[in-house]
């Protein structure tokens, strides 16, 4: 299915990567072979959660002939990969193209190479079956997207907290100055027992109501797909059961709700309250939040300061076409976000570098002693970020074919110390040379020192609205 054999020439190559094939390179190769067409084709993919709420994406693919089925299937096939962590849904519908939509399908069921998505979106996001399926044009729903405000409440005496892959954060705000706030290591992943979970966040609740006379609210974050408070899925429980997870895990938010005598407390996922953290602390709105840390999170405020009901899940959107791209160890996938924005992406550059570390060495401790050699110079270490950034460059352009943005903001652990610098001058480089229109109008930006402390857990505490 990958034959992604195009004349893709990358003016800025990633140093210790050069044979990544920008997805915003061969998405705009392929549509000028789309505009220099005879016949080319129209196609809408519209993509329905349970409930109603519909997203549609218009684009257009060569004429359909053998000759060009193959490239076309995987344009298609890439869009629907990165709509479907964007936006979510569990029902496609594509016009235009019915003979590649068929295919599509079968790339994405129980038995074909997507079954990993196909098996996650139906049965643990949306609890019922993906299907794909071929319509007319006239049968394309109107896009009908819900669109909510986020957070800003600051009244009250309140704890935001966020959940990490390495650690749990924590503030306690009261009517938006934050009075207390810390972080608390912990390793989440690879626990089974949901009690280890559960004691741990009502530790870091605990710590943050010392601090305040009274807990008016809570508000989280943390990685995952979340509806309703409910989680639907998540990471930070990959080592627990389905059996425990369905008993324990999917309402532990409703739980401690109760523990805590039914105050507001709402909880999201971690990339929107990175974007809203930033919003509200620039004063701005069209924000695309980035945070490279365990993973990459990311999140979406909209031009009117609102959220949808999108994903926004990018770890897990594909940004490289290269036939022999990096392999996501949970999806089975390639060239995927988290391979490229994360502390994951750090250590599969460690050895490229030439920089010898203990075989078996946490992600975390790699970033570690990375950002050592950058503060004491290493050239090599350098060759890290500069590569992280060019990655990053390219992969703003691709996000741009689908968000509307005026500001990136970019944190997370990866991006801190030295080594963001040369990665957000990296984007810049690219941008510049590549893309000189999208340079003038997209803002890359990172928090000041005090909204790096507290930023994320005041946006997160400013999550519930306070009956009054």
């Amino acid at each position: 299915m990958r034959n992604n054999i195009l004349n893709i020439k990358v003016l800025i190559k990633p140093e210790l990567d050069p044979e990544f094939i920008p997805a915003a390179l061969w998405n705009g190769e392929y549509q000028a072979r789309v505009d220099a067409s005879e016949k080319p084709v129209d196609v809408s993919i519209a993509l329905i959660q349970p409930g109603g709420t519909c997203s549609v994406f218009k684009t257009r693919v060569l004429p359909l002939s053998e000759g060009n089925e193959a490239l076309t299937l995987l344009y298609l096939e890439r869009t629907l990969k990165f709509l479907l962590w964007q936006r979510g849904g569990n029902i496609v519908l594509i016009s235009g193209c019915d003979s590649i939509t068929s295919k599509v399908a079968d790339i994405y069921s129980a038995e074909g190479d997507r079954h990993f998505d196909y098996a996650l979106f139906g049965e643990k996001i949306y609890l019922q079956n993906v299907e794909i399926v071929a319509c007319e044009v006239d049968d394309i729903p109107k896009s009908y997207e819900r669109s909510v405000a986020l957070g800003r409440h600051l009244d009250g005496c309140r704890i935001g907290f966020d959940l990490g892959g390495s650690d749990r954060k924590c503030a306690a705000v009261i009517d938006g100055k934050v009075v207390f706030s810390e972080e608390v290591e912990w390793n989440p992943y690879f626990e089974n027992n949901p009690q280890y979970h559960i004691d741990g966040i009502n530790d870091t609740l605990q710590r943050a109501a010392a601090y305040l006379p009274r807990v008016d609210a809570i508000g989280g974050s943390s990685a995952g797909v979340y509806v309703n408070n409910e989680i639907r899925v998540a990471s930070l429980f990959r080592g627990v059961s389905d059996v425990d997870f369905e008993a324990t895990v999917r309402r532990l938010f409703f739980d401690l709700k109760t523990k805590w005598n039914n105050i507001p407390f709402d909880v999201v996922n971690d990339g929107e309250v990175t974007a809203l953290a930033g919003s509200m602390s620039m004063g701005e709105n069209a924000v695309l939040g980035l945070s490279l840390g365990t993973s990459q999170a990311a999140g979406y405020v909209t031009p009117e300061g609102t959220i949808t009901s999108w994903l926004n899940e990018l770890a897990f959107a594909p940004v490289d076409y290269r036939e022999h791209a990096p392999v996501d160890e949970w999806s089975g996938d390639l060239g995927c976000g988290v391979q490229y924005f994360s502390q994951q992406a750090v250590a599969r550059l460690v050895p490229l570098a030439g920089i010898e570390l203990p075989a078996g060495m946490p992600f975390s401790e790699q970033l570690v002693e990375v950002q050592k050699l950058m503060a004491e110079g290493d050239e090599r270490a350098a060759k890290i970020y500069s590569t992280l950034g060019v990655y990053l460059g390219y992969t703003i352009a691709h996000y741009a074919d689908f968000y509307e943005i005026r500001k990136v903001l970019l944190l997370g652990r990866v991006t801190s110390g030295q080594g963001g610098d040369i990665m957000i001058k990296k984007v810049g480089e690219v941008l510049s040379s590549e893309f000189p229109e999208l340079a003038g109008q997209v803002e890359i930006v990172t928090p000041n020192e005090q909204d790096k402390r507290h930023g994320q857990a005041v946006a997160a505490a400013s999550l519930p609205r306070i009956n009054s």
